[in-house]
């Protein structure tokens, strides 16, 4: 039986894989960002999954304003990233696991989740640069990897609640997978930022911090608020925190945190780390 060791929550800024790929990670801009993954990586490399589940949203690769899946499940056996800006280099591709995904499509819809299931699929910096960030950057992963694409941009977006439960109705379908696997969710996104119009540059540490801490232990508490009083509080991309949802959805709820890390700013955004594990 496959079983859910954990799992970890990471923003995934776009200028992390510039700073990944021009070693500028223990510059003094960079330097607390990165370390804050460190006991996260060494969590990783203690537990070893044989595959990751990464919720992310997608920014116009495969999905674009005319049609945009509220959820959207990788099928594939292999996930190519594509060239995002920066003058950087496409990364090494991601090999997946389309039987496992394909039981995970299933028993998603069973429980009433309409999931969208994509056969091919690229995979932008929501995906990737939190892996890299955990992983390092190789030319053969050492893990397999799923996208789990949440829309959060454009509306109307999940709320907080349905994510949660989407979250619980993962974890139902990774312990019905009969072959022994260990899983990690990664949740990403967030936390707060807005990157465009009048409150450009927002970032909310309070409520960021409260976030963190919420998600953890008590996350039914952040079901209780609209997107509309999310963006208020957190921006306008601030909403990609619901993404963290799923990850605690899927976990045991008496999960143990193992490690938190927030720092801002960090280019416009407040960033934050979480690792928790299920009992054995």
């Amino acid at each position: 039986m496959a079983r859910i060791l954990g799992g970890v929550t990471s923003s995934h800024i776009p200028a992390v894989g510039n700073a990944i790929a021009n070693n500028l990670t223990q510059e003094h801009y960079w330097k607390r960002f990165f370390d804050g993954y460190g006991p996260a990586q060494e969590w990783l490399q203690k537990v070893k999954p044989d595959i990751v589940i990464v919720v992310y949203n997608d920014h116009g690769l495969n999905f674009f304003l005319d049609k945009v899946p509220t959820f959207a499940l990788g099928c594939a056996d292999m996930y190519h990233n594509a060239d995002e800006g920066w003058g950087l280099k496409p990364v090494a591709p991601f090999q997946g696991d389309a039987e496992f995904s394909w039981h995970l499509a299933e028993s998603l819809v069973e429980q009433e989740f309409d999931i969208c299931t994509c056969q091919e699929m690229l995979v932008d910096h929501g995906f990737v640069n939190p892996i890299r960030a955990l992983y390092g950057t190789h030319e053969k992963w050492p893990v397999k990897a799923i996208p789990l694409a949440v829309n959060t941009v454009q509306h109307p977006v999940p709320t907080a609640a349905r994510c949660l439960k989407l979250g619980r109705a993962l974890r139902k379908a990774i312990e019905s997978y009969p072959e022994d696997l260990k899983v990690v969710i990664f949740g990403t996104g967030g936390l707060s930022h807005q990157l465009q119009g009048e409150r450009a540059g927002l970032i909310n540490i309070e409520f960021d911090l409260e976030c963190v801490e919420k998600i953890a232990h008590e996350p039914e508490w952040m079901t209780k608020f609209t997107n509309a009083e999310i963006m208020e509080l957190a921006g306008t991309e601030g909403i990609e925190t619901i993404m963290w949802l799923v990850m605690r959805g899927a976990l045991q709820d008496d999960a143990k945190l193992i490690h938190k890390h927030y720092h801002a700013p960090i280019s416009n955004t407040g960033a934050g780390v979480l690792v928790m594990e299920n009992a054995a």
